[in-house]
């Protein structure tokens, strides 16, 4: 058996009502950990219930991915809230989602921030400071997922809580090793075996291109494969068969 392990997580639960955004169940089959929505930036309780239900069955841990209140924008909007408002919002949607994922027979094993609050949080020590101390207050032994060298993981450290760094495997980097915004060319990957490969030489070498051509150290225990990308189940795959053949180990970081 190999040495090398890694998490392999997709955010979901992100349909609303009738509507329906990425195939849950397709991805529940393939990766190790669901960053499961909590009705802040997408998702429903009827149907995030469904999500909980359908990953503890398969054996696929539940994290809470917290967000800003803002479902027309899908959370990838900056809202500028106080420390107090913000940690407030993050303990609320945690409690929310341990309800439906302990009514599933599961429980919410990790805490990962979304969108734009997680790019915030990169840089912006209130933010930061804030959802981290949620978390601790909720659970000190949840562990949080999120960008290494961040701020957040640095107030999280402070804390005592468990830092998991992720890297994604279809989105690129800037050379200081923060995402590059979705709002600029090239920023979401579409190629599943160019993705494939990339994550590849993430576990194995540490390493990644930057958009610029350089290549950069990355630090990563756990791989993210968006749920609400184009083509989202079939880059899964490709991932994880790589990760395979390589040797590597795939298993929930919890």
């Amino acid at each position: 058996m190999s040495a090398v392990t890694v998490d392999l997580n997709a955010d979901l639960g992100e349909g609303f009502g009738v509507w329906r955004l990425g195939d849950d169940d397709a991805m529940l089959d393939i990766v190790t950990s669901a960053n499961v929505a909590c009705g802040f930036h997408a998702g429903d309780p009827a149907g995030l219930a469904r999500v909980c239900l359908a990953a503890a069955r398969r054996g696929v841990r539940i994290g809470a991915q917290v967000s800003y209140r803002d479902l027309a924008g899908f959370g990838r909007r900056y809202i500028d809230m106080t420390p107090e408002d913000l940690a407030a919002d993050v303990m609320y949607q945690i409690g929310a989602l341990q309800a439906l994922a302990t009514a599933a027979g599961s429980k919410v094993s990790y805490v990962k921030p979304h969108g734009a609050l997680y790019n915030t949080i990169v840089t912006n020590l209130d933010q930061a400071a804030a959802v981290a101390r949620a978390v601790h207050a909720v659970d000190p032994g949840l562990p949080v997922l999120g960008l290494a060298g961040s701020a957040f993981f640095a107030t999280a450290e402070d804390l005592g809580l468990r830092t998991v760094p992720e890297a994604f495997a279809d989105r690129s980097y800037q050379p200081d090793g923060q995402l590059v915004s979705r709002r600029k060319p090239g920023a979401v990957l579409d190629d599943a075996e160019e993705i494939a490969e990339r994550v590849a030489a993430m576990v194995n070498d540490g390493r990644v291109s930057a958009i610029d051509g350089t290549t950069i150290p990355i630090a990563v225990e756990s791989v993210c494969v968006h749920g609400d990308s184009p083509g989202a189940v079939r880059i899964a795959a490709a991932v994880r068969e790589r990760l395979t053949a390589d040797g590597i180990t795939l298993e929930a970081f919890t």
